[in-house]
Protein backbone atom coordinates (compact mmCIF):
# COMPACT_ATOMS: atom_id res chain seq x y z
CA UNK A 1 0.00 0.00 0.00
CA UNK A 2 2.80 2.42 0.83
CA UNK A 3 4.41 1.80 -2.55
CA UNK A 4 1.08 2.44 -4.31
CA UNK A 5 0.53 5.62 -2.27
CA UNK A 6 3.97 6.90 -3.25
CA UNK A 7 3.29 6.24 -6.93
CA UNK A 8 -0.25 7.67 -6.89
CA UNK A 9 0.81 11.31 -7.55
CA UNK A 10 2.78 10.18 -10.61
CA UNK A 11 -0.18 8.20 -11.96
CA UNK A 12 -2.48 11.16 -11.32
CA UNK A 13 -0.13 13.48 -13.21
CA UNK A 14 0.05 11.04 -16.13
CA UNK A 15 -3.77 10.83 -16.34
CA UNK A 16 -4.07 14.61 -16.03
CA UNK A 17 -1.57 15.14 -18.86
CA UNK A 18 -3.54 12.86 -21.19
CA UNK A 19 -6.86 14.49 -20.28
CA UNK A 20 -5.32 17.91 -20.89
CA UNK A 21 -4.18 16.75 -24.34
CA UNK A 22 -7.70 15.54 -25.22
CA UNK A 23 -9.19 18.82 -23.98
CA UNK A 24 -6.69 20.88 -25.99
CA UNK A 25 -7.49 18.74 -29.04
CA UNK A 26 -11.24 19.33 -28.58
CA UNK A 27 -10.88 23.08 -28.09
CA UNK A 28 -8.52 23.43 -31.05
CA UNK A 29 -10.99 21.73 -33.39
CA UNK A 30 -14.11 23.49 -32.08
CA UNK A 31 -12.77 27.00 -31.58
CA UNK A 32 -10.72 26.89 -34.75
CA UNK A 33 -13.57 25.51 -36.88
CA UNK A 34 -11.21 22.89 -38.25
CA UNK A 35 -12.87 20.74 -40.96
CA UNK A 36 -13.59 17.15 -40.02
CA UNK A 37 -11.51 15.76 -42.88
CA UNK A 38 -8.47 17.71 -41.60
CA UNK A 39 -8.79 16.95 -37.89
CA UNK A 40 -11.88 15.43 -36.29
CA UNK A 41 -12.89 16.13 -32.72
CA UNK A 42 -12.42 13.46 -30.01
CA UNK A 43 -16.16 12.72 -30.17
CA UNK A 44 -16.10 12.23 -33.95
CA UNK A 45 -13.05 10.04 -33.58
CA UNK A 46 -14.75 7.87 -30.98
CA UNK A 47 -17.82 7.54 -33.23
CA UNK A 48 -15.61 5.85 -35.84
CA UNK A 49 -15.65 2.77 -33.61
CA UNK A 50 -19.34 2.37 -34.47
CA UNK A 51 -18.59 1.70 -38.15
CA UNK A 52 -18.90 -2.11 -38.40
CA UNK A 53 -17.16 -2.42 -41.79
CA UNK A 54 -13.78 -1.62 -40.26
CA UNK A 55 -13.61 -4.77 -38.07
CA UNK A 56 -11.84 -2.84 -35.32
CA UNK A 57 -11.35 -5.70 -32.90
CA UNK A 58 -10.19 -8.22 -35.50
CA UNK A 59 -7.66 -5.70 -36.80
CA UNK A 60 -6.61 -4.89 -33.23
CA UNK A 61 -6.02 -8.56 -32.46
CA UNK A 62 -3.95 -9.04 -35.62
CA UNK A 63 -1.79 -5.97 -35.10
CA UNK A 64 -1.27 -6.81 -31.42
CA UNK A 65 -0.26 -10.36 -32.36
CA UNK A 66 2.38 -9.06 -34.78
CA UNK A 67 3.74 -6.57 -32.25
CA UNK A 68 3.85 -8.90 -29.26
CA UNK A 69 5.17 -11.89 -31.22
CA UNK A 70 7.92 -9.86 -32.91
CA UNK A 71 8.85 -8.28 -29.60
CA UNK A 72 8.88 -11.57 -27.71
CA UNK A 73 11.15 -13.17 -30.29
CA UNK A 74 13.37 -10.08 -30.21
CA UNK A 75 13.82 -10.32 -26.43
CA UNK A 76 14.67 -14.03 -26.53
CA UNK A 77 17.07 -13.74 -29.48
CA UNK A 78 18.65 -10.51 -28.22
CA UNK A 79 19.43 -11.88 -24.75
CA UNK A 80 20.58 -15.24 -26.17
CA UNK A 81 23.00 -13.56 -28.59
CA UNK A 82 24.28 -11.27 -25.85
CA UNK A 83 24.98 -14.28 -23.67
CA UNK A 84 26.74 -16.10 -26.51
CA UNK A 85 28.91 -13.06 -27.16
CA UNK A 86 29.94 -12.80 -23.51
CA UNK A 87 30.90 -16.48 -23.56
CA UNK A 88 32.96 -16.23 -26.75
CA UNK A 89 34.96 -13.16 -27.78
CA UNK A 90 35.66 -14.85 -31.13
CA UNK A 91 31.94 -15.22 -31.79
CA UNK A 92 31.38 -11.58 -30.92
CA UNK A 93 34.26 -10.38 -33.12
CA UNK A 94 32.89 -12.37 -36.06
CA UNK A 95 29.15 -11.66 -35.80
CA UNK A 96 28.81 -8.23 -34.15
CA UNK A 97 30.14 -6.22 -37.15
CA UNK A 98 27.81 -8.22 -39.40
CA UNK A 99 24.83 -7.50 -37.15
CA UNK A 100 25.70 -3.80 -37.09
CA UNK A 101 25.83 -3.73 -40.90
CA UNK A 102 22.50 -5.57 -41.19
CA UNK A 103 20.92 -3.21 -38.69
CA UNK A 104 21.91 -0.26 -40.89
CA UNK A 105 19.63 -1.52 -43.66
CA UNK A 106 16.46 0.62 -43.64
CA UNK A 107 13.62 -1.67 -42.66
CA UNK A 108 11.35 0.07 -45.17
CA UNK A 109 13.74 -1.16 -47.88
CA UNK A 110 13.95 -4.63 -46.33
CA UNK A 111 10.18 -4.94 -45.98
CA UNK A 112 9.37 -5.65 -49.64
CA UNK A 113 11.95 -8.43 -49.70
CA UNK A 114 10.48 -10.05 -46.59
CA UNK A 115 7.04 -9.88 -48.21
CA UNK A 116 8.38 -11.48 -51.41
CA UNK A 117 9.95 -14.29 -49.38
CA UNK A 118 7.09 -14.90 -46.93
CA UNK A 119 4.07 -13.36 -48.74
CA UNK A 120 1.38 -11.37 -46.94
CA UNK A 121 0.21 -12.13 -43.44
CA UNK A 122 1.25 -12.14 -39.81
CA UNK A 123 4.66 -13.73 -40.32
CA UNK A 124 6.36 -11.05 -42.46
CA UNK A 125 5.04 -8.22 -40.27
CA UNK A 126 6.20 -10.08 -37.17
CA UNK A 127 9.65 -10.48 -38.72
CA UNK A 128 9.85 -6.76 -39.49
CA UNK A 129 8.88 -5.93 -35.89
CA UNK A 130 11.53 -8.38 -34.68
CA UNK A 131 14.23 -7.00 -36.96
CA UNK A 132 13.69 -3.46 -35.67
CA UNK A 133 13.52 -4.20 -31.93
CA UNK A 134 16.16 -6.92 -31.47
CA UNK A 135 19.33 -4.83 -31.86
CA UNK A 136 18.90 -2.40 -28.92
CA UNK A 137 17.96 -5.35 -26.71
CA UNK A 138 21.10 -7.18 -27.81
CA UNK A 139 23.38 -4.18 -27.18
CA UNK A 140 22.06 -3.34 -23.72
CA UNK A 141 21.93 -6.99 -22.64
CA UNK A 142 25.53 -7.52 -23.77
CA UNK A 143 26.65 -4.45 -21.86
CA UNK A 144 24.83 -5.57 -18.74
CA UNK A 145 26.33 -9.05 -18.87
CA UNK A 146 29.82 -7.55 -19.17
CA UNK A 147 29.27 -5.31 -16.12
CA UNK A 148 29.41 -8.29 -13.75
CA UNK A 149 32.20 -7.98 -11.20
CA UNK A 150 35.12 -10.26 -12.18
CA UNK A 151 35.60 -11.28 -8.54
CA UNK A 152 32.14 -12.83 -8.41
CA UNK A 153 32.76 -14.72 -11.64
CA UNK A 154 36.09 -16.03 -10.38
CA UNK A 155 34.43 -17.13 -7.14
CA UNK A 156 31.76 -19.16 -8.93
CA UNK A 157 34.34 -20.69 -11.26
CA UNK A 158 36.49 -21.66 -8.29
CA UNK A 159 33.47 -23.51 -6.89
CA UNK A 160 33.18 -25.50 -10.13
CA UNK A 161 30.10 -23.60 -11.26
CA UNK A 162 28.94 -24.23 -14.82
CA UNK A 163 28.45 -21.49 -17.39
CA UNK A 164 24.69 -21.80 -17.00
CA UNK A 165 24.94 -21.40 -13.21
CA UNK A 166 27.22 -18.43 -13.77
CA UNK A 167 24.58 -16.86 -16.01
CA UNK A 168 21.54 -17.60 -13.83
CA UNK A 169 23.06 -16.84 -10.43
CA UNK A 170 25.44 -13.97 -11.18
CA UNK A 171 25.26 -12.44 -14.66
CA UNK A 172 21.50 -12.32 -15.24
CA UNK A 173 20.53 -10.62 -11.95
CA UNK A 174 23.21 -7.99 -12.47
CA UNK A 175 22.28 -7.45 -16.12
CA UNK A 176 18.52 -7.11 -15.58
CA UNK A 177 18.54 -3.28 -15.30
CA UNK A 178 20.31 -3.07 -18.66
CA UNK A 179 18.11 -5.72 -20.26
CA UNK A 180 14.93 -3.92 -19.20
CA UNK A 181 16.33 -0.63 -20.47
CA UNK A 182 16.76 -2.22 -23.90
CA UNK A 183 13.37 -3.91 -23.65
CA UNK A 184 11.65 -0.56 -23.14
CA UNK A 185 13.28 0.86 -26.26
CA UNK A 186 12.50 -2.35 -28.14
CA UNK A 187 8.81 -2.16 -27.16
CA UNK A 188 8.51 1.21 -28.91
CA UNK A 189 10.36 0.00 -31.99
CA UNK A 190 8.33 -3.21 -32.27
CA UNK A 191 5.12 -1.19 -32.66
CA UNK A 192 6.69 0.86 -35.45
CA UNK A 193 8.00 -2.28 -37.16
CA UNK A 194 4.63 -4.05 -37.27
CA UNK A 195 2.87 -0.99 -38.68
CA UNK A 196 5.58 -0.48 -41.30
CA UNK A 197 5.02 -4.09 -42.39
CA UNK A 198 1.28 -3.52 -42.66
CA UNK A 199 1.84 -0.36 -44.69
CA UNK A 200 4.11 -2.16 -47.11
CA UNK A 201 1.89 -5.14 -47.75
CA UNK A 202 -0.99 -6.56 -45.77
CA UNK A 203 -4.68 -7.28 -46.16
CA UNK A 204 -5.55 -6.85 -42.47
CA UNK A 205 -4.45 -4.87 -39.44
CA UNK A 206 -4.48 -1.19 -38.53
CA UNK A 207 -1.80 -0.24 -41.05
CA UNK A 208 -3.87 -1.73 -43.85
CA UNK A 209 -7.02 -0.09 -42.47
CA UNK A 210 -5.36 3.35 -42.41
CA UNK A 211 -4.41 3.03 -46.07
CA UNK A 212 -7.99 2.06 -46.94
CA UNK A 213 -9.68 4.94 -45.12
CA UNK A 214 -7.11 7.40 -46.47
CA UNK A 215 -8.61 6.94 -49.93
CA UNK A 216 -12.07 8.01 -48.68
CA UNK A 217 -10.66 10.77 -46.42
CA UNK A 218 -12.23 9.13 -43.37
CA UNK A 219 -9.94 11.02 -41.02
CA UNK A 220 -11.81 10.03 -37.81
CA UNK A 221 -11.12 6.36 -38.61
CA UNK A 222 -7.45 7.18 -39.22
CA UNK A 223 -7.22 8.95 -35.87
CA UNK A 224 -8.93 6.07 -34.11
CA UNK A 225 -6.55 3.57 -35.70
CA UNK A 226 -3.59 5.63 -34.47
CA UNK A 227 -5.09 5.79 -30.96
CA UNK A 228 -5.65 2.04 -30.82
CA UNK A 229 -2.11 1.35 -32.08
CA UNK A 230 -0.86 3.65 -29.33
CA UNK A 231 -2.91 1.81 -26.69
CA UNK A 232 -1.46 -1.53 -27.82
CA UNK A 233 2.04 -0.08 -27.52
CA UNK A 234 1.32 1.51 -24.13
CA UNK A 235 0.01 -1.84 -22.86
CA UNK A 236 3.23 -3.54 -23.96
CA UNK A 237 5.37 -0.81 -22.41
CA UNK A 238 3.36 -1.03 -19.18
CA UNK A 239 3.85 -4.79 -19.10
CA UNK A 240 7.61 -4.31 -19.36
CA UNK A 241 7.55 -1.68 -16.60
CA UNK A 242 5.55 -4.01 -14.38
CA UNK A 243 8.01 -6.84 -14.90
CA UNK A 244 10.90 -4.48 -14.17
CA UNK A 245 9.33 -3.41 -10.87
CA UNK A 246 8.87 -7.05 -9.88
CA UNK A 247 12.37 -8.24 -10.83
CA UNK A 248 14.65 -5.22 -10.32
CA UNK A 249 15.03 -3.29 -7.09
CA UNK A 250 14.30 0.43 -7.39
CA UNK A 251 17.86 1.62 -6.70
CA UNK A 252 19.26 -0.62 -9.46
CA UNK A 253 16.99 0.64 -12.26
CA UNK A 254 18.64 2.77 -14.91
CA UNK A 255 15.74 5.21 -15.29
Amino acid sequence: MDRFADALPRYAMAVAAHLALVLAWYLFVKLGNVPKFVMPSPVETANALLVPNYDWWKNALLTATEIYAGYGIGVVVGVALALAFTWSKTLEAFFMPLLVSLNMIPKVALGPLIIVWFKYGVLPNTLIAFSICVFPILLTAARGLRETEPELLDLVRSLQGSRWQLFVKIQLPGALPYIFSGMKVGAILAVAGAIVGEFLGSDRGFGYLMLQVQVTLDTPAMFMAVILITLIGVALYGLVLGMEKLLVVKDARLD
